[in-house]
């Protein structure tokens, strides 16, 4: 049966019904000499294949690491003479007589008065991206450092791009063949990556001028692009040398990725871009097709205009001299759904994918929120908005979200609540994490919902050991209305003396407990991780801590209070393990009410209790 389908495919081909796919012939790079003159593959605008003249200059050797090359060349062609080195034609295919040379891949930078490229050779980059190893881990990332800010965000970006350099550092590293030694030195220090054009879809002002903040230095040319497809005609076919490709990260009611051009296919094997998308090793990212409806002129750095479309493979390596991947079925990604409810229209619901990576993922997450209520609510003026949902894993517990935001930058403060944990997690030295997804609700109303703790009391001035009592506590809203509001609180029947009672606000009770304890709490699992997240404070409680002098620990993570002397004693001489450190005070009790609003500040009561003999509770 398989020769008969042979033999049938073989006659259609004859009759040119039929095209049979012929190996591509590779040109090691020894064979390549100054002069000679190639060619080059890309898509300037629409589906055409144009064909542009590659002029070898001569080869910079062994700059950046041994066995490292780059081949410098003159571009001519189709609109190279107005724009010079196009962003968005990295990965662009290079033949002399019919055999692939390499991808052009690298450019002189802003201003160039000529388009001259520095192209990476085919064999480094099947070699670079051949590596099956295992996903990287954890220490090989930049993190995202907590709390989560925009500054912060940009700072992992540029810290994770700042490893991917000019090709040399120095002048005096490189060794050129075939034009003068000085120019082929400074050649090697100019030369960098060419810029790779971000796509954003489906973002207000405010989301793409973040995005844009963070991924503009790090070697990107972020742009607005419009939702996938459009006007374009889907490209149906199989993708050939030349032809764009996209990197998704964000998909969905907003979308954001990385497009540059194929350099060369074999069999469901894919290589493209002739250097670094963000040098992350071994990926799983979804590859998509791409579409080019313009190239944009610009004496600074000219672009390819275009568009993400359908997933058709996945890109499995980011090397230092290509990405490549696998064509066929796309990687797991991460559905984020978000549903407004502002009380004026209907509740609407968005939906997002994002992919499964420790750097990106929180990112997304926060630009997914970010983007959600900054197209769909005020951005100035009082806002409060409410946010309840989870975030699933594989194997491990879910992550719980509920919490109100009011005030100033409520947007940023918001996504960065959802985006923390998760930071958190995936970054995690103790055990992988598997995000499963996440699932938000969140009620926005147009005024600020804000309350102060303004004074607490207890109607009794020496309540006795073993009672409840009942404590006062007066909030006051931003307009000015009181409200008392009674938490019932128990005095243990073995405490004495004087007790302290502690009244605050979640934000400033998570700061005391960072000082005070936590520094001490070092969770030793993800479970224990998540069980100290789920039980972060919230802006919409008032806490009460009834705390007394006497001393605690945490052991093995978790923290023990007003612990007898003698158990203490015990624990003092085991400290040897590490996983003792000593607690200063100790909390009688905890207690906390819900509210209707973000509460703010922090009161402090000090009471005696009432030690005569003879009376009973």
């Amino acid at each position: 049966m398989k020769i008969r389908v042979f033999l049938l495919a073989v006659a259609l081909a004859a009759f040119g019904w039929v095209h049979l796919p012929a190996a591509t012939s590779l040109m090691p790079i020894g064979e390549i000499k100054p002069g000679m003159i190639g060619t080059g593959r890309t898509i300037f605008e629409g589906s055409e294949m144009k064909d542009f003249k590659v002029h070898i200059l001569g080869v910079l050797k062994n700059v950046q690491a041994p066995q490292r090359n780059l081949i410098l060349a003159r571009l001519e062609g189709g609109p190279l003479a107005e724009t010079g080195v196009i962003a968005g034609m990295s990965g662009s295919p290079v033949y002399i007589d019919g055999r692939l040379i390499g991808a052009v891949s690298y450019s002189i930078g802003a201003f160039p008065k000529e388009p001259i490229a520095g192209i990476t050779p085919i064999a480094e980059m099947i070699e670079a991206t051949a590596d099956t190893a295992a996903r990287r881990g954890n220490a090989a990332q930049a993190r995202i450092e907590l709390p989560v800010t925009p500054e912060r965000l940009t700072a992992a970006i540029r810290a994770n791009y700042a490893r991917i350099a000019a090709f040399a550092d120095r002048p005096a590293d490189v060794q050129a063949l075939g034009l003068p030694a000085s120019t082929g030195s400074q050649m090697g220090a100019l030369l960098r990556p060419i810029a790779t054009p971000l796509m954003l879809s489906g973002m207000d002002a405010a989301t793409s001028d973040l995005v844009s903040s963070m991924f503009r230095d790090a070697g990107f040319t972020p742009m607005l692009s419009g939702a996938a497809g459009g006007d374009a005609l889907p490209e149906t076919g199989p993708l050939v040398p030349g032809d764009p490709v996209g990197v998704s990260l964000l998909s969905g009611d907003s979308e954001m990725g990385a497009t540059g051009t194929v350099t060369h296919v074999d069999g469901d094997k894919l290589y493209a871009f002739g250097h670094p998308f963000f040098n992350f090793g071994p990926t799983a990212f979804p590859l998509t097709r791409a579409h080019v409806y313009a190239t944009l002129p610009s004496l600074m750095a000219s672009f390819k205009i275009a568009t993400m479309g359908e997933v058709i493979g996945t890109m499995r390596q980011d090397r230092a001299t290509a990405i490549a991947g696998t064509l066929g079925k796309g990687p797991e990604v991460i559905p984020i759904s978000i549903t407004l409810d502002n009380g004026r229209t209907p509740k609407r619901t968005f939906k997002y994918t994002a992919v499964n990576d420790q750097l990106f993922t929180p990112l997304l997450s926060y630009v997914a929120l970010f983007n959600t209520l900054g197209n769909y609510e005020r951005q100035y003026g009082a806002m409060t908005f409410t946010v309840k949902g989870k975030a699933t894993f594989d194997k491990h517990a879910d992550l719980a979200y509920e919490d109100i935001f009011t005030g100033d930058n409520t947007i940023a403060a918001a996504s960065a609540y959802v985006a923390g944990p998760i930071t958190m997690l995936l970054a995690n030295d103790v055990e992988k994490v598997t995000l499963k997804g996440v699932e938000l609700a969140v009620t926005t109303s147009e005024e600020s919902r804000s309350a102060t703790i303004e004074r607490v009391w207890l109607d009794e001035v020496h309540p006795r050991a073993g009672r409840t009592v009942p404590l006062k506590v007066l909030t006051r809203s931003y307009r000015g209305a009181e409200k008392i509001s009674t938490i019932p609180i128990e005095i243990p029947a073995n405490a004495t003396g004087q007790l302290t009672v502690m009244v605050t606000d979640g934000r400033q009770l998570n700061q005391i407990e960072q000082r005070e304890l936590r520094r001490s709490v070092q969770p030793t699992s993800v479970a224990q991780m998540l069980k100290v997240l789920n039980q972060s404070h919230r802006n919409n409680r008032v806490y009460v801590r009834l705390l007394t002098g006497t001393p605690g620990a945490v052991v093995n993570g978790e923290a023990l209070t007003s612990l007898p002397p003698s158990v203490l004693a015990v624990l003092e001489g085991d400290r040897s393990s590490g996983s003792f450190a000593p607690i200063r005070s100790a909390a009688l009790g905890e207690w906390e009410l819900a509210m209707d609003s973000a509460i703010s500040g922090t009161r402090v009561l000090t009471i005696d209790l009432d030690s005569r003999p003879g009376r009973h509770p």
